[in-house]
């Protein structure tokens, strides 16, 4: 199953018409951030540095205080082909316990970008993401691998009528992928997400300028759901996840953002959380060496 949902992945992008490549995650006059917790429709060379905090519950039901420090690099292989490799270093902290903390599993990642269409900013993509089991830390990482098909999509509204321009500068985003565990003991899950912007920029570029000074006029108001959802299992049918409203600061080189993660129930974690984000485009900074496609 894991093999032909895969094949099926790469089988649609490659029947698909090829687009011209594109620097970021862009469609005509769109730009699509890099957001936080739902990855974008673009392909591109990237290093994205995170932090995370978040109180959750273990599986005793007491309160665990999560921190995270992760990092994820992306290379265009071609114009419209890329991989990405990625972890992040965990300490976790429950009242009358030792700490816990070590490097998560490695992940992997490989995304085509099969379709784009300027006039509607329209983007779509495919690829497929892989935890790889045993590759890190025997106090954070899995024994299992997991295995993750995933369709990523983005929609800006530019292409409104005069009436709704002031509607103009908002875009979704999504993603939708099945995962599936190396261990048949382990649950699979039907990760997804959604964003919601408004760009500034783009309200200043291409609806009206308002006058808006910097910083202000460089920051993408977010929120953004990223939700997984049991598929098998004694779990099957209960979702968990986070609902992240924050703020994106985005320059040419690189961007910052700041989120609040809201865990939606009680499985999801105890209070508000954190994420802070740091991204470079390597696209920008190194156009001629590492912000190359490889071919």
């Amino acid at each position: 199953m894991q093999k032909t949902l895969t094949c099926a992945a790469f089988g649609l992008a490659m029947a698909s018409l090829t687009p011209l490549g594109h620097a970021h995650a862009i469609a005509g006059d769109r730009i699509f951030p890099a957001t936080l917790a739902v990855d974008d429709p673009g392909v591109g060379d990237e290093l994205d540095l995170q932090f995370g905090h978040i109180r959750t519950s273990n599986d005793d039901g007491d309160a665990v205080s999560v921190d995270t420090w992760s990092y994820n690099y992306a290379k265009t292989i071609t114009p419209n082909l890329g991989f990405s490799i990625g972890s992040d270093y965990a300490t976790q902290r429950v009242t009358g316990s030792p700490t816990v903390k070590g490097l998560d599993n490695l992940q992997l990642g490989v995304k085509y970008l099969v379709y784009v269409n300027p006039v509607h900013e329209f983007m779509l993509s495919v690829g497929v993401l892989d935890e790889v089991g045993g590759s890190g830390s025997k106090a954070i990482g899995s024994s299992y691998s997991t295995y993750t098909p995933t369709i990523y999509a983005g929609k800006g509204f530019g292409d409104l009528p005069d009436a709704l321009s002031w509607l103009r500068p908002f875009a979704v985003t999504g993603t939708v992928g099945q995962q599936y565990a190396s261990d048949s003991s382990v649950p699979n899950a039907l990760n997804w997400g959604v964003t919601l912007q408004y760009s500034l920029p783009y309200l200043q570029s291409f609806v009206k300028n308002v006058g808006l000074p910097k910083p202000f006029s460089n920051l993408i108001p977010v929120v953004e759901l990223a939700m997984s959802t049991c598929t098998s299992g004694s779990c099957s049918g209960q979702t968990t996840g986070t609902i992240n409203p924050g703020i994106i600061w985005e320059s040419r080189a690189a961007q910052i953002g700041l989120e609040a993660q809201i865990p939606v129930n009680g499985a999801s974690g105890r209070g508000v959380g954190v994420l802070l984000q740091v991204h470079f485009f390597f696209d920008d900074i190194f156009p001629k060496s590492l912000g190359k496609p490889i071919f």
